[in-house]
């Protein structure tokens, strides 16, 4: 795909979208992102981005508003859409706050897409779309064929994942029917470096384990990805002809005990959590078919030192 290439990001702003900016400017793309409000100063990371003052404009937008969406993806030749509301905490309303953001801003976006004649869309699932379902043969390593089942992502008030789930399937059936190339990236949780000011619900995982000073706690295995390898995965998917379907992205399968062992190892400090249960659980992940699209990750342990050291000048951990 030619460079000089003109693309919009939706929820430009966020933690996994301010990394895939950072990039395609880095790759002289010439990038639209989509802010709820352009003069808010917790955008300015964005703006003081390397080839910002050039290549980047923001544009207010809301997924709920089909009109503002048109406006930033006109002109360009590929849409990548990040925005999705991400829960750190109880959410009393679900269905207003995760679901209809999620599925009906998803068809808005795509909707915009096949009005402007964009290439290609690559939308930001989640493993949370494939984590669900009961009757995944126990032991098997689930891949881009496995989906969450969304009754059971009710029955047991999964409401992320239920929301995560209807809106990349509405997308794939609105995709096929409107004849929409679109690639969908399913990443497990993501950590490292932020480039935003305030945290976000997956950086709050690490965050806690260095500074909650738990009694005990759950020796449960995380997936792990790290930010910058997931937008790197982003863009191999927007600009490989061959892309195609969907993608799981996955780094690292690591118990929280032996997270906290490494980060102890450089930050012997902090108030981490005293003892660990083990727990059972079942199942892995695969990011193959990202690999054999020539997809590479970094260590794991360097990660957590940007991520620890981008806190520590954030005073997160004060």
């Amino acid at each position: 795909m030619a460079l000089k290439c003109r693309v919009c990001v939706t929820g430009a702003g966020g933690y996994v979208a301010s990394w895939l900016v950072k990039l395609l400017l880095s790759k002289d793309y010439i990038v639209h992102g989509t802010v709820r409000d352009v003069s808010n100063d917790k955008y300015s990371h964005l703006n003081n981005l390397d080839k910002a003052a050039e290549n980047l404009k923001l544009f207010k937008a809301d997924l709920l508003d089909p009109d503002s969406l048109a406006a930033a993806i006109k002109g360009c030749n590929g849409v990548f859409h990040v925005a999705s509301p991400v829960p750190s905490g109880s959410v009393p309303n679900p269905e207003v706050e995760l679901v209809e953001p999620a599925v009906k801003g998803t068809l808005n976006v795509l909707k915009a897409c096949s009005e402007a004649n964009i290439k290609r869309v690559v939308f930001v699932s989640s493993v949370a779309a494939a984590a669900l379902d009961p009757n995944w043969p126990k032991g098997e390593v689930k891949d881009e064929t496995c989906w969450s089942d969304s009754e059971y992502c009710k029955a047991t008030n999964n409401w992320y994942c239920f929301s995560k789930t209807m809106a990349e399937k509405e997308a794939w059936s609105y995709a096929k029917q409107s004849g929409l190339d679109m690639v969908t990236v399913l990443p497990t949780l993501v950590i490292g470096p932020m480039l935003q000011r305030t945290t976000n619900a997956s950086n709050l995982v690490l965050i806690k384990l260095l500074k909650e000073g738990y009694e005990e706690l759950e020796n449960k295995r995380r997936f792990l990805i790290d930010v910058r390898d997931l937008a790197e995965a982003l863009l191999l998917a927007y600009e490989r002809p061959e892309a195609e379907g969907r993608y799981m992205c996955t780094a690292h399968t690591v118990k929280s005990e032996d997270i906290v062992g490494m980060l102890k190892k450089h930050y012997p400090n902090y108030n981490y959590p005293k003892r660990f249960t083990d727990v059972t659980e079942d199942g892995s992940y695969s990011s193959e078919k990202l690999q054999k699209l020539g997809w590479q990750y970094r260590p794991l342990e360097g990660t957590l030192i940007d991520a620890v050291e981008r806190y520590k000048q954030g005073g997160f951990l004060d």
